[in-house]
Order: structure tokens, then C-alpha cells, then sequence
């Protein structure tokens, strides 16, 4: 009997297909697992892979000899992590938009989307501890301020996927750079290595603006066309102006005790026939810099002539 399944969860973007197939069938060991991979009964896209093939949002499974009996569908519960109630305090507060279906946090500095062997605690921890429907739709890096999406249900979440997907909702990011590019506006189309797979490059493509440059130091606004990881600290190191804080891209010692100056300031999508816009609050760590080098804020006017 043919099954079909698909990746709409965050939880389970690039995680192991033998993994996934572990959690989600608990009767089934590797070497079954193994067996029907290399026989095709398990594929993925319509393709055969190897028990290290990672699922993207969007991946189908179809398993052509599913049976109840074997592929027993019991998932293992997953213990809820105990949250600090300084950490759900923190969430709460930096909330600036909720309805029935998805919740717009402004995300701070410092605190990880996603668990990893070195996180203790993550935005996606916290959202669990209010509802296992709770999903992430898009990501940030740790050290990344701003726009956050996670959406209440299952529906929902499909629908951001899609939106994204489409490169229909439009983001804005401001970031503070160490030095000046050569041009105040274009747009920027590179190879952005796999995060997993170096080797491996996808096209990225990027618009940016700079606002204003002074003392070496320059206000730059992006809008990232594709959705590469650490694609705007890529593109500002290949542009010869890395983000100041930026400890992974930017090895100039000047500024290397200062925060990320990276926010994800705006989003704007249409749901449910909507439109929605919102912008992110500019962290205090941004305008003390702002001051100590004489650089102007960055106004709404300045965001909407990259749009």
C-alpha cells in the first residue's frame, strides 16, 4: 500500500530522513530503514536517497509498502523542555502582533529559533511550552535582532511555507557595516555556500541601499530576494563592508566587541486578504552606535525606497 507524507513543520527542516522515519514509526530500526531506501520502496520526491538525505519544507515521502503493522504510526512523545519563566516573560514582551492565526515577535539578540547541541534555550522551545501547533515559518540567526513569524496551526503554517516559497513577503533588513561599497545601490547576485555541504552553492540574490557612510562606517538597507543562510553577512563581506559584530565574517578587530548590527526590521505579506506591515524596534545597542558615529536613524521613508 502507497503512503504519502510531507514536510510542513519546521521542526523537521534538515533533519535525517532515518531520523524522521525513527520518530515517526517507532516499531521500524536502521536496517529496515537501510534495506528499503536501496530497494526505492522509501523515496523522496520520487527519488531514491540515502538515510543522510536532510528534509526540506515542501519534501513528499512516499512509502509503496506501508503496512499499519510495520510502519506503526506511534510517535514518540517528546518530553516539553521546563522554560524559565524569565525566557516566556521575555517572549510576551516582545510580542507586537497576535491574532488567531500567527504571532509577530520582535526577536531580541542573543537567543537562538532553533535548539542545537549548544542551546539551551530557543524561540522555538518557548512556543512549544504554549502549543505543540505552534510552528516557526522562517528563521533568524541568534545573534540576529527583529521579525519573527510563527504561525498557531497547521493551515497557517502551510500558508507562510507558500508565501515564502513565492518570495511573497517582502523584508527589509538594516544593518550598520564596517567600510564603504564601491556602488550606493544595486543589487547583488552570488553563490552562497550549503550550510551542511560547502561544496554545494545555491544563487542568492540581494537589493541593498546605503543610507548614509561616515568615518568608514556605513547604514545600509537590504532586501533579500532569495532566503540563503547568512546570505546578508555574505553579501556584506563580498561587498568589502562586513557587519560590525559579525565574528564569523568579519575579521577586522575594530569593532569585534560590539553586538551583531543586523535587524530584521520589516515584514509586510497579505493573509486572508489583508495586508499586513510591521517593523521591528531598533535595539538600543544600534542607536548608541548611531550617536558614537554620527549616524542618522534610519527613517521609514529611507525603507520604502528599496521596496
Amino acid at each position: 500500500m502507497l503512503k504519502k507524507f510531507q514536510i510542513i513543520n519546521s521542526e523537521f527542516k534538515n533533519i535525517r530522513i532515518d531520523k524522521w522515519l525513527k520518530i515517526n514509526f517507532s516499531l521500524i530500526n536502521q536496517s529496515y530503514i537501510e534495506k528499503n531506501l536501496r530497494k526505492g520502496n522509501i523515496k523522496v520526491n520520487n527519488k531514491k536517497i540515502q538515510s543522510k538525505y536532510r528534509l526540506q519544507l515542501e519534501d513528499e515521502i512516499k512509502i509503496y509498502n506501508y503496512s499499519d503493522d510495520i510502519f506503526l504510526n506511534q510517535p514518540s512523545i517528546k518530553k516539553k523542555k521546563l522554560i524559565p519563566s524569565k525566557y516566556d516573560d521575555l517572549f510576551n514582551s516582545h510580542i507586537i502582533y497576535e491574532n488567531d492565526n500567527f504571532i509577530i515577535l520582535d526577536k531580541w539578540s542573543g537567543i537562538a529559533t532553533q535548539g542545537g547541541s549548544k542551546i539551551n534555550i530557543s524561540v522555538d522551545d518557548i512556543i512549544k511550552g504554549k502549543s505543540e501547533k505552534y510552528n516557526l515559518v522562517h528563521r533568524l540567526d541568534r545573534e540576529t535582532s527583529g521579525l519573527l513569524i510563527i504561525a498557531k496551526d497547521l493551515e497557517t503554517t502551510k500558508y507562510f511555507g507558500r508565501l515564502f516559497k513565492n518570495h511573497l513577503i517582502q523584508k527589509i533588513y538594516i544593518a550598520i557595516c564596517q567600510g564603504n561599497p564601491k556602488n550606493t545601490e544595486s543589487t547583488i547576485n552570488i553563490l552562497i555556500p550549503d550550510k551542511k555541504n560547502p561544496d554545494k552553492k545555491s544563487n542568492s540574490s540581494t537589493k541593498y541601499k546605503v543610507i548614509q557612510t561616515n568615518n568608514k562606517v556605513s547604514n545600509i538597507i537590504y532586501n533579500p530576494l532569495t532566503g540563503k543562510t547568512h546570505q546578508l553577512r555574505i553579501v556584506s563581506k563580498h561587498l568589502g563592508c562586513p557587519i560590525i559584530g559579525d565574528t564569523k565574517y568579519n575579521n577586522q578587530n575594530k569593532y569585534k566587541f560590539e553586538k551583531l548590527k543586523l535587524n530584521a526590521h520589516l515584514l509586510k505579506f497579505e493573509f486572508d486578504k489583508n495586508t499586513y506591515e510591521f517593523t521591528s524596534k531598533i535595539p538600543e545597542h544600534f542607536i548608541i552606535f548611531f550617536k558614537k558615529n554620527n549616524l542618522k536613524k534610519i527613517s521609514s521613508n529611507d525603507l520604502k525606497t528599496i521596496l
